[in-house]
């Protein structure tokens, strides 16, 4: 899974990726410190697979992955190139959903690219650089459609037609995932790569301030909020610096600064959750005196296409998968005690995966 981090400069952006990735971008008190997309690989945090490896003996433990893509602070003007704008514009292109950081606190020692905080403003500004980019995109795509289209072509009609609803969309600078589709016209439009169709998580960043004092929903959270569930975006509220301040930390000492603040969870938890659910994804387990392993998968995929994730060899050699749930077996406390109990059932081609499925797959090639 490849997340882009965007946001307008000075809010937070790079600070928020250094904590989580604790990959050492640069992060300084101006615009564009951060000249190309910085990529950091974190392993998505999963409490389940400790349990299993302890279970099984397993030698080591392989978590699945998120790239986060670090991309510098967009301005006004930045799908005309202003700033670094275009440059920055195809790396977003390449991102399975956006993660939009927005300043949601007041701090005269950090400069605001605007000159104050305005959090829908600055939602807007950067909305309004990917619609304008995305016409762009459209505009080229659809010149090059009228020609098929005037020859008779009946698929570049459709298109073309669809192409056509979506501008309209992008004009009254709205983006297009706010947009209703068929599951046949979904399918066309992913063709485009349209950034405004991607999934976006809104990030509002607070103040330590605020986080002390309890008052994580302060006035600019909750402007954010409303922004987010007005267009089905998924929205989150941790503070960047406190994130920042943990990231050398070990996990108890992570847990006792959370405990001061009354918070249970990092924003990196927070943000693999709701990025999970926002694209709609979950994880099945394997385990074995080898390894134990989480594999992310798309809600509703069934047992071949999952066994694909390992190998597609195991898919397309499905003869049946070997199912037990997580919380049955680790109940158990064994995988004997399990099977004694009947808890072990045998899934075939047709059998959509849960969250949370501990898998054996057999298959002959």
């Amino acid at each position: 899974m490849k997340l882009g981090i965007v946001g307008l400069p000075n809010v937070g952006k790079s600070t928020l990726f250094n904590a989580i990735t604790q990959a050492g971008a640069e992060s300084a008190n101006y615009p564009f410190c951060t000249i190309e997309p910085n990529i950091g690989v974190v392993a998505v945090p999963d409490e389940r697979l400790d349990r299993l490896a302890e279970i099984y003996k397993s030698k080591k433990k392989v978590e699945t992955a998120i790239e986060f893509y670090d991309i510098a602070g967009l301005v006004k003007g930045a799908s005309k190139g202003e700033g670094l704008g275009n440059k920055f514009l195809s790396h977003i292109r390449e991102v399975e959903a956006i993660v939009h950081v927005v300043r949601a606190f007041e701090d005269t020692n950090v400069v605001h690219v605007e000159g104050d905080v305005d959090p829908i403003r600055d939602i807007e500004t950067i909305n309004l650089e990917l619609i304008l980019a995305d016409m762009e995109i459209l505009e080229k795509r659809m010149e090059k459609s009228q020609r098929q289209v005037r020859s008779g072509d009946k698929q570049a009609k459709i298109e073309y037609e669809l192409m056509e609803r979506i501008r309209v969309q992008l004009e009254a600078e709205k983006p297009v995932r706010t947009m209703e589709f068929t599951e046949d016209e979904a399918a066309i439009v992913r063709q485009f790569f349209l950034i405004t169709n991607k999934k976006v998580l809104y990030v509002a960043n607070i103040s330590e301030d605020d986080l002390a004092q309890g008052n994580i929903e302060n006035e600019m959270v909750k402007k954010i909020q409303d922004y987010a569930h007005a267009e089905n975006a998924g929205v989150i509220v941790v503070c960047a610096k406190l994130e920042q301040d943990m990231s050398g930390m070990s996990d108890e000492e992570k847990h006792e600064m959370l405990a001061d603040y009354g918070l249970t969870e990092t924003g990196l938890d927070l943000l693999v959750k709701e990025s999970y659910d926002l694209l709609g994804l979950m994880s099945y387990l394997t385990v074995g005196p080898m390894e134990a392993r989480a594999w992310t998968i798309q809600k509703g995929t069934k047992a071949p296409k999952a066994a694909g994730k390992i190998h597609s060899d195991i898919e397309r050699g499905f003869i049946r998968a070997e199912i037990v749930s997580y919380d049955d077996l680790t109940t158990c406390g064994s995988e004997a005690v399990a099977k004694e109990k009947g808890l072990y059932r045998l899934e075939g081609k047709d059998y959509i995966m849960k969250d949370g499925d501990v898998v054996n797959f057999r298959f002959n090639v």
